[in-house]
């Protein structure tokens, strides 16, 4: 490490914890960052200055003037241009010692494991489900850590999955929900500011082994109240069996790996008129979402899929059915792959 590069982080190689040693771990810490909004920023702007050596930006966004406010990286000149590339020109003038490299392009399931190889760490700041669950998906197939984080309207989220062996998105999240965005719902510019420095408090944790990174434990933050919760979970072994199976192999995401039939709701409702006897409806949600609004047949939640797949009868139609299709998506999946001579499908709530 050069003089100057020592003298520029000496306040944080002072601390014990620190050192050179842990400065040495960041300087050499290939760090993945995907998307460069309102998370994106913060995190990004801390790990180049504490010394990240080389920092990946994956962004295929361009700046919108409705993002100032929040996304104070950029400026009223940047409006229209990439943000990956306008934030690689800011924060090389920051610190001249980090290396980049700028993607700009959207996660994909063709794109997302030949990104990822490349890095020691994956920090989440997008604001969709699909690229969620396709980044932590990623991180499963090849044995990396992701420091992931959330906000709307004035409530943030912070995690970390799949950190040595720890519990991953799916294991608190299993299925994606539809749910509003920050563009309908609105979010508080200083928000993002808030978890994105959360998250790269992680991220330097975890790569400096220091501290008790939020590994099984999600942070849920109040703005308007300062109200900070935490709330922990446990690995489910079902979903992380499922995960590791296939995703390592071919090095794709499972949520772009399931390619099985579906049977849209409106076929349902009118084969149980014509011959209710040949369906094997099975809700996989959870008991409590099935007492609440349950369209019939038997309740197997997801995580008891595994060990109940030798009842499902060869000789009727087994369907399965959750919200969003994810879960059903899953177990059918799941019974496919034990041979299963009878003809399954999956479902989703009908519009």
């Amino acid at each position: 490490m050069e003089p100057l590069e020592r003298r520029r982080y000496s306040r944080q190689i002072l601390l014990p914890e620190m050192g050179l040693a842990g400065q040495e771990r960041l300087r050499s810490a290939r760090v993945l960052v995907i998307g460069a909004g309102g998370l994106g920023c913060p995190v990004l702007q801390y790990l180049v200055a504490a010394g990240v050596g080389t920092i990946g930006i994956v962004d295929d966004d361009v700046v919108d003037i409705t993002n100032l406010h929040r996304q104070i990286l950029y400026t009223a000149e940047d409006v229209g241009k990439g943000k990956a590339e306008v934030a690689g020109k800011k924060l090389a003038v920051l610190n001249p010692f980090v290396e980049f490299n700028i993607i700009p392009e959207r996660l994909t399931a063709e794109n997302a494991a030949d990104i990822v190889k490349d890095y020691d760490l994956v920090i989440d700041g997008s604001d969709n489900f699909p690229t969620r669950y396709l980044a932590n998906d990623t991180c499963v197939a090849l044995d990396r850590p992701m420091v992931f984080g959330s906000i709307l309207r004035f409530e943030g989220q912070v995690s970390v999955f799949n950190y040595k062996g720890g519990p991953t998105y799916r294991c608190l999240f299993p299925d994606a929900e539809e749910g509003d965005n920050c563009a309908e719902a609105g979010v508080i510019g200083i928000l993002p500011g808030m978890i994105g420095t959360y998250m790269a408090n992680e991220a330097i944790k975890i790569i400096c082994e220091i501290g008790e990174p939020l590994s099984g434990k999600l942070m849920v933050l109040n703005a308007l109240t300062n109200n900070t919760s935490f709330f922990q979970f446990a690995r489910n072994p079902h979903i992380n069996a499922l995960e590791q199976d296939d995703a390592k192999l071919q090095m794709k995401p499972l949520i772009a790996e399931i390619d099985l039939p579906e049977m849209l709701f409106e076929d349902w409702e009118k084969l149980q008129e014509t011959g209710p006897d040949q369906i094997f409806l099975v809700d996989v949600r959870e008991d409590y979402e099935f007492e609440a609004d349950s369209i019939g047949g038997i309740n197997i939640p997801l995580s008891e899929i595994p060990e109940n797949l030798t009842t499902m009868p060869a000789d009727k139609t087994v369907v399965f059915y959750c919200r969003s299709g994810i879960r059903s998506k899953t177990a059918a999946r799941l019974l496919s792959k034990t041979g299963f001579e009878g003809r399954s499908f999956w479902m989703k709530e009908g519009d």
